[in-house]
């Protein structure tokens, strides 16, 4: 279908996790079942020392609704048999019951119906040694030649069927029996809570129903792989998009593993990049997923004195004087007591063995080598550092960790100083030892789910100045770095990294970016801003339950609402509690307060019920054309996105005006008929129609649809690794972002409070050559000016008329 479309096909990949699924997922499964000696034991990152119980090792399943004993107790726990498989079940989730476990039962059942092949059965698991599975297939396939001779003596024998089942439900009403069957499972069963302190295999995050692969493993690697690379060979598939890469313990290993698998493909990871950070220059991928591209542009329509002005009074709100920096600090440390516990637990066992080995360090206690770690990873300024053993850190990662230690030994000067510096030469591999070697690729792989918890799921929902600058990818500590900054960003994209993705809004972006780009406006209304919200937040009062306040999250609602209005409470009503959850300061997702959710609900519903409200936030919109400059704004984003050197990605639903929030909202359905329909309503429209046609988000689509047009009929102009910002002159020149590649000239305004009145003397220096403008048709030449260039169309496209 996609051929026949003319389309091709990029595959999003996950290589560092895969979902637990329960009997979908075998290779789990076959783990649950025979544990380290499984076949498939080494595919996960299990860890099967620290909380065996009993004489043989076990993984920690906590998926119980309660303390296991009192599961165990209440009769929760059901005992089921499918054919051959034995289970365990509790509400919805199913585990296997080792058939090695069972033989007292398969005697027991063929002892009341005189089953001689039953008994057979059971002598022959008896004489099997599933600790051998994994150096033994053999031992392996006896067992399920096994169980498949049981499935099918139950289907052949109703009364050996019955036996069985009958055997299990006496054995089920004995919680003392099925404790002792579960003792001698390959895993151990625990309430859900357990999860975030004793954990003992790696996970996406903290979703515990997401097992981490080991990826650097080539066998894991091949089996993970397998059909995909066969896609690719047979050319269905041309691209890969690398989903959470910092998650693995060796990303370039993995990544040239994959492109010399698939040599011709076009790779991009999905990479958060700092301010100050690049992409690993011997990465050999095209590119980063977009979102430090969604950073720079969003960047460039924020007003640096406006955002001064709403820091402040986000401050004087909630009494809280710190900065971002440290509000995302102490987040960091907090998802580290909390949520990664179990992480930080994982490194601090292996720092314990660096230093019992090495008699200078050998009395420092757990709870400080814990302290010292939580304290590194939060000072370390870049998701994670890409140290190798058997390789030598690179002065980049010297330089990260070095900051990092030097921060610690400031914030903290009661720590050890030698620690410290055993610390800094265990992670950049100056320190000998495959145990300190296995700990700095451990911590690489902690810090980064410890960042993106930390600051993406955390920070940004305690500091709330600015929502639109909140986002995946970004810093809010470095807002308003200018035109020349995302010029200097550009150029390095189109000389390294020229077929990078572009991305505005994703399915991780928490507003989409219609939505930021309307907030964006408002730092350039800063004051009148303020003083609207001083006024909601006084009116707004009646609305709050007794003893109830929280004006961060207060903050967030009223830049929800005006960001997204016109907004229906439900929408606004998720995304605040979800807000407030992930703040973790008043409720969480692991610790809900029912009574301060209940009280926000309550708050959110009468504020969007308050009709003397609606019309004062309606007054703000009208009055400060705030609906026509974000839209404006959000032309400029999309002209960027389609022009500067990468490849760009639309959002699923982005085709018009799209004010979603966060997911799930910003997964709801999208109508492509209606997409389609205004499609072929406003394709051949001009700029003039077109722009009469704003409120059904025609211009949006139209500009999308030309633009893609101009790609397919010129795509040398947009392959160029040419780039050169283009001189701009006159009293609103930092009013305009201009550039050109290769006889393709972009030009759009950013920060349009203030241009009511026009560009005044504001010019363009086109030199002798003659552009056309691919989007309006106008011909330009020499000096235009702005007025001239966006006049009939709020973004302009050059195409220059070589000879």
């Amino acid at each position: 279908a996609a051929e026949n479309n003319d389309l091709a096909i990029v595959v999003d990949v996950v290589p560092n996790h895969m979902a637990l699924a329960g009997a979908s997922n075998r290779w789990w499964w076959d783990v649950l079942e025979y544990g380290p000696a499984s076949p498939y034991a080494e595919h996960f990152d299990i860890d099967w020392t620290p909380l065996s119980f009993g004489d043989h090792p076990q993984v920690l399943m906590p998926v119980l609704g309660d303390h296991y004993g009192r599961v165990l107790e209440a009769g929760d726990l059901r005992l089921d048999r499918q054919g051959g498989t034995f289970l365990v079940r509790c509400h919805e989730q199913a585990l296997p019951l080792g058939l090695v476990s069972l033989t007292s039962l398969l005697r027991a059942a063929a002892r009341r119906v005189e089953a001689g092949s039953l008994t057979a059965i059971a002598d022959a698991l008896e004489e099997t040694r599933p600790d051998l599975v994994g150096g033994e297939s053999v031992e392996h396939h006896r067992i399920e030649t096994l169980r498949q001779q049981l499935r099918d003596l139950t289907a052949a024998e109703p009364s050996i069927a019955d036996a069985l089942d009958d055997e299990l439900a006496s054995l089920a009403r004995d919680p003392d029996a099925v404790d002792e069957l579960l003792s001698r499972q390959s895993y151990r069963l625990a309430y859900w809570r357990v999860a975030s302190d004793e954990l003992d295999y790696r996970r996406f995050f903290d979703i515990t129903s997401l097992v981490g692969l080991r990826a650097e493993s080539p066998v894991v690697f091949d089996d993970t792989h397998r059909c995909l690379l066969e896609l690719v060979g047979t050319g269905d598939v041309v691209g890969l998009r690398i989903d959470h890469v910092d998650g693995l313990r060796d990303p370039a290993g993995y990544l040239h593993r994959l492109r010399a698998a698939a040599p011709g493909t076009w790779i991009v990871v999905e990479k958060i990049l700092a301010p100050d950070e690049r992409l690993p220059e011997e990465w050999p991928v095209a590119g980063t997923t977009g979102y430090d591209f969604a950073d720079r542009v969003s960047d460039l329509f924020v007003d640096r004195h406006g955002v001064d002005l709403l820091v402040k009074q986000f401050q004087a709100w909630t009494g809280e004087p710190r900065s971002f920096g440290s509000t995302a600090h102490a987040a960091q440390l907090d998802v580290m007591s909390h949520e990664l516990a179990a992480e930080v637990e994982r490194v601090t066992e292996l720092l314990m063995g660096v230093c019992h080995a090495r008699r200078r360090h050998r009395d420092h206690t757990r709870r400080e080598l814990r302290t010292v770690i939580k304290e590194i990873v939060a000072a370390l300024e870049v998701y994670r550092t890409y140290v190798v053993a058997g390789q030598e850190a690179g002065d980049v990662d010297r330089r990260r960790i070095a900051h990092a230690v030097a921060r610690v030994a400031e914030l903290r000067p009661d720590t050890d100083g030698e620690l410290l510096g055993l610390l800094e030469r265990i992670l950049i591999l100056d320190e000998p030892g495959t145990d300190a070697a296995e700990f700095a690729a451990r911590f690489q792989q902690l810090t980064s789910p410890v960042t993106a918890k930390g600051i993406e799921d955390t920070a940004f929902y305690r500091w709330t100045p600015l929502l639109s600058r909140n986002e995946v990818g970004s810093d809010p500590a470095h807002i308003g770095r200018g035109v020349e900054s995302f010029h200097e960003h550009n150029t390095a994209i189109a000389q390294r990294w020229p077929a990078t993705m572009l991305a505005l809004s994703t399915h991780d972006t928490k507003r989409s970016a219609d939505v930021r780009a309307r907030l964006n406006v408002l730092t350039q209304l800063a004051p009148p801003w303020i003083e609207a919200t001083e006024g909601w937040r006084e009116h707004n009062r009646r609305h709050r339950a007794e003893g109830w306040d929280d004006p961060g999250i207060e903050l967030a609602l009223y830049q929800t609402v005006v960001g997204a209005w016109p907004v229906e409470v439900d929408r606004v009503e998720a995304t605040l509690v979800k807000s407030a959850r992930e703040a973790k300061l008043r409720t969480s997702w692991r610790d809900v307060d029912p009574v301060y959710e209940e009280d926000l609900s309550a708050f959110v519903r009468g504020v969007m019920a308050d009709e003397q409200f609606q019309a004062s936030v309606e007054e703000f919109l009208n009055h400060h054309d705030l609906v026509a400059r974000g839209r404006v704004a959000s032309l400029a984003q999309l002209a960027l996105e389609l022009t500067s050197p990468g490849v760009p990605d639309t959002y699923q639903g982005d085709e018009l005006w799209d004010l979603s929030l966060v997911d799930p909202d910003n997964r709801r359905p999208v109508d492509y008929e209606r997409r389609e329909s205004l499609l072929a309503e406003c394709a051949g429209l001009s700029v003039e129609a077109v722009g009469k046609r704003s409120d059904d988000g025609s211009p949006k689509l139209w500009l999308l649809h030309r633009l893609l047009q101009h790609r397919r009929a010129a795509p040398e102009r947009y392959r160029t690794q040419e780039y050169a910002a283009t001189q701009v002159s006159g009293s609103r020149a930092h009013h305009v972002v201009a550039f050109a590649r290769d006889g393709l000239m972009t030009v759009v305004p950013r920060l349009v409070v203030g241009l009511e009145a026009g560009w005044a003397d504001t010019t363009l220096a086109l030199g002798e050559s003659t552009w056309v403008d691919v989007l309006s048709g106008a011909t330009h030449r020499g000096s235009a000016s702005l007025d001239d260039l966006l006049g009939r169309f709020p973004v302009a496209v050059l195409e220059r008329q070589d000879p």
